[in-house]
């Protein structure tokens, strides 16, 4: 006969309170034993783990449930692939939420639902802004996860503000897709419509794609921009919304642990080359890249909850498409290692390192920009907050209080 190993509830601590409610600090206790009882091929521990959170944690429950959800079929497809005799667990969870592909007004609205990105687009195009008042022409590199979303509103502001007749303006985007939001048109067609809409603001614009990703620390969009500088009076603006964080670290590299081996170091040495007129970088203030799956998960679990729990408010389909996608990035972070694990977000203050390494000096955010960024967090739920770094130039958004997503200035020193 088999003996079936019992969960003894005295080896985890009792449920706590965390963040006004839920049973947080109870959760990530569990998931983070789970993950201990995963690494070390403890298979009968981790089926029970795994088995009380399922029942403790339905995908439709509150936020903290929804988020333990996530991190529990995160931990389950890490498992499988560790022990496949827990492939038999699969079958008490519901099916997975597929990935919403937008059209190009959904993705508008997809991203109008809280700050997250906002906030960066109106940080940054503010500071773009002042930085090519008088030049003739204005090449911006973006290097944006949301597929340009945030340029129809610097195309209007370029229309009101800027020197009469507006500068031509490039803009030049790497082919990317696979990774999430994704949309259900190619680049041609998003450029049509953009090149569309910078008409009826009397704009002329170019728009180039180049195939170019950034597992390899996007080198062929380097090598084009060296292969065509910038021309006389052309500002060259390098905007960077939570991007870079896919280029490859230094975890990835085990031979050597210095930071001059990384691709990341590696493409901000070259950008620095190409004496940008100005870069502006937005991430969020995390740090996802220990090689330890506990510490990991514990930093993933102290950041995740934040999307969680601003959703309550939204609509069930939006709310659905909104936490599949943070639920795509929790399993990569946590199922997936090596090069397939590409979210590897790294802290506000490791960010700030590298670009001073790289040669970058940092830019303060005027006070009007300042002012534009707090309309704009007016219009969304009250908990939602910024908060200016003086000692780094930043700006961060905050949700109750917990640092979000940072937003930093930067030119060639």
């Amino acid at each position: 006969m088999t003996k079936t190993r019992i969960l003894n509830p005295t080896r985890f601590p009792s449920p706590k309170p965390l963040r006004g409610g839920g049973e947080a600090n109870f959760m990530e206790q569990l998931l983070l034993n789970c993950a201990t009882a995963i690494d070390s091929n403890d298979a009968a521990l981790a089926h029970q783990i795994l088995w009380l959170l399922n029942n403790i944690s339905p995908p439709d429950g509150d936020s903290t449930q929804r988020l333990t959800s996530a991190f529990l079929r995160a931990l389950l497809s890490r498992s499988v692939s560790k022990t496949p005799t827990l492939s038999s667990t699969v079958s008490f969870l519901p099916p997975v939420t597929e990935l919403h592909r937008f059209s190009v007004v959904e993705l508008a609205s997809f991203v109008d639902l809280t700050p997250w990105h906002r906030f960066g687009f109106i940080a940054a195009n503010a500071a773009i802004l002042t930085a090519v008042e008088g030049y003739s022409t204005v090449h911006i590199v973006d290097l944006s996860l949301t597929h340009c979303m945030q340029i129809p509103t610097l195309i209007d502001a370029m229309a009101r503000r800027l020197n009469k007749p507006p500068p031509l303006l490039k803009l030049t985007v790497v082919s990317s897709s696979d990774l999430p939001p994704f949309i259900n048109i190619s680049y041609e067609e998003l450029g049509s419509k953009l090149v569309n809409f910078a008409t009826t603001r009397n704009i002329e614009m170019q728009f180039t794609i180049i195939p170019s990703t950034y597992s390899d620390g996007f080198s062929s969009l380097l090598q084009q921009l060296r292969i065509y500088p910038s021309s006389f009076n052309e500002a060259l603006v390098v905007n960077c919304h939570m991007m870079l964080r896919y280029i490859p670290e230094e975890t990835l590299n085990s031979s050597s642990s210095s930071s001059s081996s990384s691709l990341r170091t590696v493409f901000l040495k070259q950008l620095r080359s190409l004496n940008p007129t100005i870069v502006t970088l937005i991430e969020e203030d995390a740090d996802l890249t220990s090689e330890s799956l506990v510490n990991r998960l514990r930093s993933a679990f102290n950041y995740f909850w934040i999307p969680f729990d601003t959703t309550d408010t939204f609509m069930s389909e939006q709310r659905r498409w909104y936490e599949a996608e943070i639920s795509w990035k929790i399993e990569n972070v946590v199922a997936k290692e090596g090069a397939e694990r590409v979210e590897r977000t790294e802290s506000k203050r490791r960010w700030i390192e590298r670009m001073r390494e790289a040669e970058f000096g940092g830019v303060r955010v005027k006070e009007e920009e300042v002012s534009d960024v707090k309309a704009m967090l007016e219009e969304h739920a009250v908990g939602w907050g910024m908060k200016r770094e003086d000692d780094d130039e930043s700006l961060v958004l905050t949700w109750k209080g917990h640092s979000v997503v940072f937003a930093t200035v930067w030119v060639p020193i």
